[in-house]
């Protein structure tokens, strides 16, 4: 079997164009986007709506309950866990009304049978790191103060949990560590863990799967590197505490993180060139007093469940036993 061919232009294998002015011009035609869908019909796993977060940032954020959750309007006596979903796209790219991420989160609502509270954030260069970060912390404060029915009737405020696929995995890692510090700001909501799928991280030395799946066509280190030099804030490497934990000085509270009892559960795939970064936040967290639960597929590259739908149903069985591990 050869070997595939190396991505020789990231930002063409991207579709992305440098501007002068700092920005990109993305072209959105791979990235088709969706409605929400407001019907309880069967062919709905989840309704879900759009609603406003911060319209002077152009924020917001889509909604979704189970379809089973809607009883003609009645106010359901079982409250659901929420469930925080940051989208992915390597900071710069995509967006939560994207179909894939849309279709992946409706089966997150059903087959978690939870809320889930997908928000936007803003997008780099435009908008470099910490926007992002900061824009998911906004996003817990609208949850907290929302008067939107669908939260009142059926959010159960005492289990929230952050989750987010590469970039959204990334982003739930440290808006984690920011809420610690906020824990009494966040009141009434209680963070119990943090479900990171596939989360995006990196650094300047390659790790042994960076070298070995250095052509991989979904995710190379080469595209990567792009996606950081375009994310993280200016005149910075990939070594910041943004993008390899391992060396930020998150120390202490990842310790407080321990002491708070979260859990952490860490997805991975065996052929993401980012596995062994992800191993390695994994081991870093277990070192720090934080319980975690890895989960590593073989033959699983980058965001694998994002892009195959029949991938889910096992990683969604996963996920809701560590919920319920943790209530």
């Amino acid at each position: 079997m050869s070997e595939p061919s190396p991505i020789a232009d990231p930002y063409a294998y991207l579709n992305i164009v440098n501007n002068p002015d700092g920005s990109i011009t993305r072209d959105l035609s791979n990235f088709p986007c969706t409605a929400a869908t407001p019907d309880p019909s069967p062919l709905n796993p989840a309704v879900s709506k759009d609603l406003p977060v911060n319209q002077l940032k152009s924020t917001w954020l889509r909604l979704y309950l189970p379809s089973s959750a809607v009883n003609e309007g009645n106010v359901s006596s079982q409250k659901l866990p929420i469930v925080v979903y940051y989208h992915g796209g390597g900071f710069i790219l995509c967006s939560v009304d994207m179909q894939l991420f849309h279709d992946f989160c409706s089966e997150v609502a059903r087959d978690l049978n939870a809320i889930v509270v997908s928000p936007s954030y803003r997008l780099a260069p435009e908008h470099r790191l910490p926007a992002a970060y900061d824009d998911g912390v906004e996003a817990l404060d609208w949850i907290k103060t929302s008067d939107d029915e669908w939260i009142k009737s059926h959010a159960d405020f005492s289990n929230v949990f952050l989750m987010g696929t590469s970039a959204g995995g990334n982003l739930a890692y440290n808006v984690g560590l920011r809420s610690v510090d906020s824990v009494s700001d966040l009141s009434p909501l209680q963070i119990r863990g943090l479900i990171l799928h596939h989360p995006f991280f990196g650094g300047e030395e390659r790790s042994e799967s960076e070298i070995r799946l250095m052509n991989d066509q979904v995710c190379p280190p080469i595209v990567t590197d792009v996606m950081w030099d375009l994310s993280l804030p200016v005149g910075v490497d990939r070594d910041h505490e943004y993008s390899n934990p391992t060396v930020g000085d998150g120390s202490e509270k990842l310790e407080k993180i321990g002491r708070l009892r979260w859990k952490v559960m860490m997805i991975g795939g065996e052929d993401d060139p980012m596995i062994d970064l992800q191993k390695d936040v994994a081991k870093l967290m277990k070192k720090k007093g934080v319980e975690v639960v890895e989960h590593y597929t073989g033959g699983h590259v980058h965001g694998a469940e994002i892009r195959d739908p029949s991938k889910r149903k096992t990683l969604f069985l996963s996920i809701k036993n560590f919920i319920f591990s943790v209530l």
